[in-house]
Parts: structure tokens; sequence; C-alpha cells
């Protein structure tokens, strides 16, 4: 607080009645609170009891003067509660005007212009600090991405089975025999004498296989009617 106050001491300040204000803030600065600025009022008259406005990192002081300087009066407002300040210069000095958010004004009149403006470039960084809080980054370690394990490829070996060509497609074929498995296939007799010793039984039996080789193919129609009428001679 000592060297704020030789700072504001070098910027044409009464030190009397700095001194008066900080007597009277030794008692009512809270924990961690520091005095960023103090204007004080300077009329064109003597003034004898000016009033001043105080700023600190947590809010603004209003002080006034009373009962001819005995006492003072304090008025304070925190940050939170503070919609916005601004300067208005004149001839004869500066005017330092702060609403709340209960659309109270509050103004101080004939402050010297340069201490008008530290004033209102001060509560301006309160105010954005306010609205835009530092947030400390936090330092977050980069992790190192492992490698993705790389999962063999097991080829899948198709053996190729060669299929024989089939050149002789009679191999594929079934054969008469196949076809007819129970059928008894007897040479064509043309001699009577081979007929005569059989009994009719067998000789229908032989009319019928002949029948069969007909059926299938193996034997021509002529040929079939040939041997029919033979066995025909001994039914």
């Amino acid at each position: 607080m000592i060297d704020n106050l030789k700072k504001i001491l070098n910027e044409d300040q009464d030190p009397k009645a700095i001194e008066k204000i900080t007597a009277k803030l030794e008692n009512l600065l809270m924990s961690n609170e520091e005095v960023g600025y103090i204007a004080v009022q300077k009329k064109p008259a003597v003034t004898i009891f000016p009033d001043s406005i105080v700023v600190t990192n947590k809010r603004i002081i209003l002080c006034k003067p009373k009962n001819l300087g005995l006492s003072m009066e304090f008025i304070d407002y925190d940050w939170g509660d503070i919609a916005g300040s601004f300067v208005k210069e004149g001839i004869l000095g500066a005017d330092f005007t702060f609403t709340t958010n209960s659309d109270l004004t509050h103004t101080v009149d004939y402050l010297p212009k340069n201490q008008a403006r530290k004033l209102y470039t001060y509560a301006k960084e309160q105010l954005d600090l306010l609205k835009n809080p530092k947030i400390a980054t936090p330092i977050v370690e980069e992790v190192k991405a492992e490698a993705p394990i790389e999962t063999p490829v097991v080829e899948e070996v198709i053996e190729e089975i060669q299929a024989e060509e089939v050149t002789h497609f009679a191999e594929l074929m079934p054969t008469p025999n196949d076809v007819i498995r129970d059928t008894e296939v007897e040479a064509p007799i043309s001699e009577e004498k081979g007929l005569a010793h059989l009994t009719q039984d067998e000789l229908f039996a032989k009319l019928q296989n002949y029948k069969k080789l007909l059926d299938n193919g193996l034997i021509l129609q002529g040929e079939y009617d040939r041997l029919k009428s033979e066995i025909l001679k001994f039914l």
C-alpha cells in the first residue's frame, strides 16, 4: 500500500488529504485487499473538505467528510455490483461517474483530469477481469499413442485339385449290361434243333428275353420278328 501511495502522491495529489483518507482506510480494508488508486476532489475555489474516491481490487469506496471534517462517511460497492463507469472532462476538471446494477448513479466532480483518467482505467480493468476471469490453463501431458500391434495375416492356402479330363465318354455311359442286370442275354438261335429240345415254358421265356432285347435296342425289329416266328413254330 505504501508503494501505491508514493505513486499517487506524485500525481498532483494533496498529501494532507491522502494522509487523512489512508488513516481511515487502515481499519476498513479486508484481507488481501489492496488500494489501486485514490482520486481527490479539487474545486476551483478553496476546497477545505474535498470528497474522494478510492478503488481497490475488491470494491469502490466513496469518502465524504462530515461535521466540518471531524468525521467521514464511507459508501462502498463491490465490483460485482458495478454496471459501468465513465469519465466526462470539462474545462475545470473531470467528472467520474459509475452506475450500479440497481440503477444507482454516483458522481464525483471536479477531479483533476489526470486522476480521473487513472481512476477510469483502473475501474475498467477490474470490470474486465470480472467479466473475463483468467483461468489457469492446466498442463496436459502428452500421452504417446502406442503403436498398434500388427496381427500376422495368415494366407489361406487353397489346394487346387486337378480334374481329370475325360476323353472317352463311353466309359461314363452305362452299358446295356448295367441297365439290364438281371436279364440273361442269349445269342439268337436260328437252328430249329435247339428250339425243338425246349419245353413250352422255356420257349416262352426265350421269347420274352428277345422282347426285352428289342425294347432295349439291342436287336432290330426284323431280327426280333424272325426269332419270334421260329419260336412260335414249336408252341
